[in-house]
């Protein structure tokens, strides 16, 4: 078996609809996801200090990530940061990673760590560049590592913005930045929007807007499978992704050019769909 005898040779895709990795080619431009967006280039244009971004896992919170790095415009220098962790000079080594700042002998005094950082921006902003750092799933981060990545905002110390700050993760980045101890990252949040699930009409919408991108005609599902899939999936983006692919694959499998109803089901009824809450016991 190969994906190309599933996508292209069965259903006339020119690839594969539904992936589990972040791909802006094929994002749907949902009304949450456009009000995500315009938050998100609001925060640039108005060179807000912070711009915070929450959703669930599989919101397609990365995706819009993409989307934006891609339309920014050549004025702005972007670094970004996924999954960062660890403690003071950890994290300063991550953001001078970020933006291929190189330090001398591969120092990991804080202090020059800092300064070199700040020499950078100050020198972008001679040259007319903007800083943006984006972290990626910073809920990961502690109380402690937000607030020193707050500090890095320090450098702007007149009426321009050097350096802007995209904070973008789960829902609880949302309480921590919330928290009393951190009032002073709150206070410099300049705009933020939390990312929820899509409804079944727009699941509906979003599974045939895929097929369309890749050459179907959005018909390769049919209407009556759709309430499963919205049911079962909650509207998480990625896990509509991953019932609509193993829906196609079983499809294929019974030489089926639609999936409906019965094939969902099918799915569903072998296990083999599984959801955040089923593999680790915590929300999807």
């Amino acid at each position: 078996m190969s994906t190309e005898a599933i996508y292209s040779d069965h259903f006339g895709l020119t690839e594969r609809p539904f992936t589990l990795q972040p791909d802006p080619s094929l994002l749907y431009w949902s009304r949450q996801h456009k009000r995500a967006f315009t938050i998100l280039e609001y925060g640039i244009v108005s060179r807000a200090p912070i711009t915070l971004i929450t959703g669930e896992i599989g919101a397609g919170k990365t995706t819009l990530l993409q989307a934006l790095i891609g339309r920014l415009e050549e004025g702005v220098t972007v670094g970004l940061i996924s999954n960062a962790q660890g403690g003071r000079g950890e994290l300063m080594q991550w953001v001078l990673n970020a933006f291929d700042i190189a330090l001398p002998n591969d120092t990991t005094d804080y202090v020059q760590m800092f300064q070199a950082f700040v020499n950078f921006v100050v020198a972008e902003y001679a040259e007319g560049r903007r800083v943006v750092l984006v972290i990626d799933e910073a809920q990961n981060l502690s109380l402690e590592g937000l607030e020193e990545i707050r500090m890095l905002t320090n450098v702007n110390s007149n009426k321009d913005e050097l350096l802007q700050l995209i904070l973008v993760g789960q829902p609880e980045l949302r309480d921590m930045v919330g928290q009393p101890e951190m009032r002073q990252l709150g206070q410099r949040v300049g705009a933020s929007f939390h990312l929820g699930p899509m409804d079944a009409e727009t699941t509906e919408e979003y599974v045939r807007h895929r097929l369309k991108l890749v050459g179907g005609t959005g018909d390769e599902f049919a209407s009556d499978a759709f309430p499963a899939i919205a049911e079962k999936t909650g509207g998480v983006p990625r896990l509509v992704n991953k019932l609509c692919d193993l829906a196609m694959l079983y499809a294929w499998s019974d030489e089926q050019k639609v999936v409906d109803q019965k094939t969902v089901q099918a799915v569903l009824a072998d296990g083999i769909f599984f959801t955040g809450s089923q593999e680790e016991g915590g929300n999807t």
